[in-house]
């Protein structure tokens, strides 16, 4: 494969990717943006974290992660918990109110999903979720 087709797939994947974040956008009227949302999903999969692994595990850096925690606070979808051991730090835990929110925003991300697979075949989709898993254990390996 040469270069030129390798740029243009790269490009093509983050066209896809980067429009059907504007749609999810537009449609999850929340005042929200993904990067909180993956900040809740990952909360409410991974449980209580400091915020400093919390960064770690959504690649951002730790002065960029204290905006988001501090609007999803604000808006109690997610609580601060002090240790026990060491008062000098705390872990975040997702609300109720978090769940909600996050529930509402999968509901929307999945219709928006329908509406854009919707064009491929059963068969088109197959392939490129076996597309996306090989180059996703290709990633892992690097």
């Amino acid at each position: 494969m040469n270069d030129q087709t390798v740029f243009e797939l790269i490009h093509a994947m983050e066209q896809v990717t980067n429009r059907m974040i504007i749609k999810w956008n537009q449609s999850f009227n929340e005042g929200l943006g993904i990067s909180h949302i993956l900040l809740l999903s990952h909360l409410k999969h991974d449980g209580k974290m400091k915020p400093i692994d919390l960064a770690e595990s959504l690649g951002i850096a730790p002065s960029s992660i204290s905006h988001l925690i501090q609007k999803l606070s604000k808006r109690d979808y997610i609580k601060r918990i002090p240790d026990l051991n060491d008062k000098r730090i705390s872990y975040l835990e997702i609300t109720d109110e978090g769940l909600e929110v996050l529930k509402k925003a999968a509901e929307d991300g999945h219709q928006l999903q329908k509406n854009t697979f919707a064009q491929l075949t059963n068969e088109e989709i197959k392939q490129l979720l076996a597309i996306y898993q090989k180059l996703n254990l290709t990633l892992d390996q690097m």
